[in-house]
C-alpha cells in the first residue's frame, strides 16, 4: 500500500439531509464531551456550524471541544502557537455564556494540545493553555497514533511508535495532574498496552480513551474484523482494571473502522449504525461501566459519516435498556465529572 489513507470522510450535506427522522427522548439531557471547531479551507465548522447541528432536536446543554489544531498561534515560540487554540475556544465559550444563543454552552471544555515529550519543560505551556482558557480549560491531548504502515498515519502527527513509554513523555505527562489536568488519549487498538502501562505508571492521572480505543478495519486491517475485535477486547478488558481511565463512546463515523456505512445514496439511519456500533460499544458499557463511559459525537470528523441528530439517536437506541441514572451517567454525567463542568441535571 502507498500514499496516505483519508481518515475524514467528507462532509456531503444533500447525502446528510436526505435522511430525516424523528429525534427519540428529546427530554434526555446531553453533554456532548467530544467535538472539534476549525475554519479550514473548503470545511468550516464554527460555532454557527455546531449550532445548527444542535438544533437538530437533541437537548445538548454543554460541550467540550478536543483539541484539532485550529487557531494555533501564527507566531512565537513553536510550543506556545496551540496555545491558539485555547484563546479561540475560550471566546466561542464566552459568547455562549452570553445566552444570546439559549441554553447550550459550547465549549464549556476545552481540551488543548501541548506537546508533552518536551518533559518538564512543557509546564510554563499548560501553565499558559490554563490561563488562555480560564476557569474552562481541563487536560490536554497528544496525539499517538502510529501504525506500521505508513498510510495509516495522519500527516498532521508524527509521534514515536514508543512515544507513550517515553521518558521525556512521562516526565510531561507527570507535569498533569499537580495542575488538576486530564488526558485525552487517543491511539489505535493495537496501542493500547502502553496506555495500560501508562495508566498505571500514573494512577493519580485522570484519562480518558477517545473513540472507543482506535479500531481499525481499512487497509492492512480489512477483513480482519475478528481478529482486531479479540486484541481490542483483550487489551480494553484490562484497560477497564485501571480505575483512572473512563472511555469515549463514540468516535465510529470515521472511515478507520471501515463500516462502509458512507458508501449508501444517503447517510445511515440510526438503526444501521446501532447494527454497526453495537458490538464494539456494548462492551465497553459491559466492561467500564455507565459510570465511566460518556458518548460523544465526534463531529465535525463524525459528519462524514452520519446526521448529527441519528447519531445521538443511535446512542439512545444503544441505551434503551439502560436505568435513567445509566442513562443519565452516558449522556452527561460521566462527561460532567470528568471534565468538572457545572451540573446539568
Amino acid at each position: 500500500m502507498s500514499g496516505t489513507i483519508q481518515h475524514y470522510l467528507p462532509v456531503r450535506e444533500a447525502w446528510l439531509a436526505a435522511r430525516q427522522e424523528a429525534i427519540l427522548d428529546p427530554g434526555q439531557l446531553i453533554v456532548d464531551p467530544h467535538h472539534h471547531l476549525w475554519d479550514r479551507p473548503n470545511w468550516r465548522y464554527l460555532l454557527d456550524e455546531m449550532l445548527a447541528d444542535i438544533r437538530a432536536g437533541h437537548d445538548v446543554r454543554a460541550t467540550v471541544m478536543v483539541q484539532a489544531r485550529a487557531m494555533h498561534r501564527a507566531s512565537g515560540p513553536e510550543a506556545m502557537k496551540p496555545v491558539g487554540e485555547t484563546e479561540f475556544a475560550n471566546g466561542v465559550a464566552a459568547i455562549c455564556a452570553s445566552g444570546i444563543h439559549g441554553d447550550v454552552r459550547v465549549c464549556a471544555g476545552i481540551v488543548g494540545m501541548a506537546d508533552l515529550t518536551l518533559g518538564a519543560a512543557v509546564r510554563p505551556v499548560l501553565e499558559a493553555h490554563i490561563r488562555a482558557g480560564g476557569d474552562r480549560f481541563r487536560g490536554i491531548r497528544h496525539s499517538a497514533t502510529w501504525d506500521p504502515d505508513p498510510a495509516m498515519l495522519n500527516p498532521a502527527y508524527n509521534p514515536a511508535e514508543d512515544m507513550l513509554d517515553s521518558p521525556a513523555f512521562h516526565e510531561g505527562f507527570a507535569q498533569l495532574a499537580p495542575l488538576g489536568l486530564s488526558f485525552d488519549a487517543w491511539l489505535y487498538f493495537h496501542q493500547l498496552p502502553r496506555l495500560i502501562r501508562l495508566a498505571r505508571a500514573f494512577p493519580d492521572t485522570q484519562i480518558v480513551l477517545d473513540h472507543c480505543g482506535g479500531i481499525l478495519g481499512i487497509g492492512r486491517y480489512a477483513g480482519r474484523r475478528d481478529e482486531v475485535f479479540a486484541a481490542w477486547s483483550a487489551s480494553m478488558r484490562e484497560l477497564a482494571t485501571c480505575p483512572n481511565v473512563m472511555v469515549k463512546v463514540g468516535g465510529l463515523g470515521m472511515r478507520l473502522p471501515g463500516f462502509g456505512l458512507d458508501e449508501a445514496d444517503i447517510a445511515p439511519s440510526s438503526e444501521m449504525l446501532v447494527q454497526a456500533w453495537r458490538p464494539w460499544m456494548e462492551p465497553c458499557l459491559e466492561m467500564f461501566g455507565t459510570s465511566r463511559c460518556m458518548f460523544e459525537s465526534n463531529f465535525p470528523v463524525d459528519k462524514g459519516g452520519y446526521g448529527y441528530a441519528a447519531g445521538w439517536n443511535a446512542f439512545k437506541r444503544l441505551a434503551q435498556s439502560a436505568s435513567a441514572e445509566e442513562k443519565a451517567d452516558l449522556f452527561w454525567r460521566s462527561a460532567t465529572r470528568f471534565y468538572r463542568l457545572p451540573d446539568i441535571g
